[in-house]
């Protein structure tokens, strides 16, 4: 309950305090210092909120400035289990954020031939659905 309570609390942050927290590339340049930037959805919905979007041009800002990097995006959805959707239904719903997410990228400039996008399906997060509905976007080799 205090996950849900604390998650809740972070939603309803300003996106101006939220872009203030997230960390920006890493100082020196490093590639492998950078940390996977997480972009999280409405329950159902492929909708870029103004946080995301945030963290969707941060993403783009570190991609271009390493031209060369791998960009993926990762798309998941949360565990439904009243409406628990088929494995198709959770791949298609997961592909299309990520699908979503990589066309901002490319529309804020990383190659869109540099970007990888899979859907994953149904994330395992105990307890925390907003955690669970989410794309993540990997800079680099690994």
């Amino acid at each position: 309950m205090r996950r849900r309570a604390a998650l809740a609390a972070i939603a309803a942050l300003s996106p101006a305090l939220l872009a203030a927290c997230a960390q920006p590339g890493a100082p020196d340049g490093n590639l492998a210092q950078q940390p996977v930037r997480v972009v999280f959805f409405e329950e159902d919905s492929v909708e870029i909120s103004p946080t995301a979007a945030n963290v969707i041009q941060d993403a783009a800002q570190v991609a271009r400035r390493f031209p060369d990097a791998p960009v993926r995006v990762l798309g998941f959805i949360a565990p439904d289990p009243l409406n628990a959707p088929t494995v198709v239904q959770a791949l298609r719903l997961s592909r299309v954020r990520a699908d979503r997410v990589a066309a901002e990228l490319a529309s804020l400039g990383v190659a869109r031939d540099r970007i990888q996008v899979r859907g994953r399906g149904t994330a395992e997060v105990a307890d925390a659905r907003l955690e669970a509905r989410r794309v993540e976007i990997h800079i680099g080799p690994n």
